[in-house]
């Protein structure tokens, strides 16, 4: 076995499903997370397709469907919390009437494969890699705290904003599609004893929501708002909720009284929508996965899946070519470019639904929905998801 060592940057999803994977194929991983401890709260994911067989293969598919949000079902709204349009949560499941996809808090998630990994894993919290150089016996990382060491790997699965990205490829400029919006999402008292609906509210432009977590005991208010490329400092949240409130100033509905607890909101997060698009997804000894290679964008709805897949396809192939990185990551992109080009192709139709520009697209919006249960739409909508998360076969890797 070649190239044992790897360092992988990113404690998320895809960095932990990377070194579950490794460890059982012999490797010895190292994951390293700028946070100090793995990240809580977040959106609601959800796990479709291909990645349930990732996460069953993995033994962490039961503990996935024990925190499972349990949404009911999505409502859009007026002003007065009148609901014009919805959609029960088993309407686009598959041909049988089952849900086709696990609806879990990313933070569950984390903290899931954090638990199926941190025995026999080693995790660097609080640091981050500085530099990577290539070295006669593979390449030497400079880290921001710890001392230099030196793996014969680097993974880079630290999302949409990569560093690891950054240093082996270039700057973020080339690699990374705005798509015309923001998101933000925080967690909320469950103002409106929501009993597992999510409500979203639109105006030309923006929707603002909620939706029910904990049993119906909590809620996590999610925002979307058009917008060309704003200039601020990822690092500076205080100014992030100053740009949500501002798009949202002088809107109804809950608006306000979301807003007001966004200022103390633990778990706060703001960012671009945005794909990551690439021509090629490793450099050297150096390799991408999940967001930091092909983000799809949170308005996709397979961005998880995108990462638990692509980190079973990339460690996988490293088994099977017995760690020689020029042939494994070549199979890697090959197994999965297709399926990562239509999980891309998801966004596009979301998106208009998602942030209509118009009140007559909300009507039309509105419309549709309430038409779904009863015309053949609802079949073609369901499919065009499925074929999506289902749109690779999984090679059973084991040695």
């Amino acid at each position: 076995m070649h190239n044992r060592d790897v360092l992988i940057s990113g404690a998320s999803i895809a960095g932990p499903a990377v070194a579950y994977w490794l460890r059982r194929y012999g490797f010895n991983p190292t994951v390293v997370e700028r946070a100090p401890a793995p990240r809580a709260g977040g959106q609601a994911v959800d796990l479709r397709g291909a990645a349930r067989t990732v996460a069953d293969r993995m033994g962490v598919l039961d503990d996935v469907r024990r925190a499972h949000v349990g949404t009911r079902g999505m409502s859009y709204v007026d002003a007065d919390n009148t609901r014009l349009a919805s959609m029960p949560a088993d309407l686009l499941g598959d041909s049988g009437g089952a849900v086709a996809e696990l609806e879990i808090l990313r933070g569950d998630l984390v903290g899931i494969l954090y638990a199926a990994t941190r025995d026999d894993v080693e995790y660097v919290f609080d640091d981050a890699i500085a530099d990577i150089a290539r070295g006669d016996d593979g390449l030497k990382v400079t880290f921001q705290r710890g001392l230099p060491r030196t793996f014969d790997l680097v993974v880079g699965a630290d999302g949409v904003h990569s560093g690891v990205r950054a240093l082996a490829f270039g700057e973020e400029s080339a690699f990374v599609r705005h798509l015309g919006a923001y998101v933000s999402s925080f967690s909320a008292a469950n103002l409106l004893d929501l009993d597992g609906w999510e409500l979203l509210y639109s105006v030309p432009g923006r929707t603002a929501g909620m939706y029910p977590t904990r049993h119906n005991t909590e809620a996590t208010a999610v925002f979307f708002f058009a917008s060309p490329p704003l200039a601020y400092d990822r690092h500076d949240l205080g100014q992030q909720k100053q740009l949500l409130a501002a798009a949202f100033a002088d809107q109804g509905w809950e608006i306000p009284r979301l807003l007001e607890a966004m200022w103390e909101a633990p778990d706060f997060y703001f960012d671009s929508v945005s794909q990551v698009h690439m021509d090629r997804w490793s450099s050297g000894r150096a390799v991408l996965v999940g967001d930091a290679a092909y983000c799809p964008s949170p308005m996709s709805g397979v961005g998880t899946s995108l990462a638990l897949v692509g980190a079973y396809v990339l460690a996988g192939e490293l088994a099977a070519a017995a760690g020689d990185h020029h042939t494994a990551f070549a199979s890697y992109e090959a197994e999965l470019r297709d399926y990562v080009s239509r999980g891309q192709r998801l966004a596009k139709g979301n998106a208009t639904g998602l942030i209509p520009r118009s009140r007559s697209q909300i009507r039309v919006r509105n419309q549709f929905i309430r038409m779904l249960p009863y015309m053949p739409w609802r079949g073609l909508v369901a499919g065009g998801v499925q074929k999506a998360a289902n749109a690779i076969t999984l090679r059973d890797y084991r040695p």
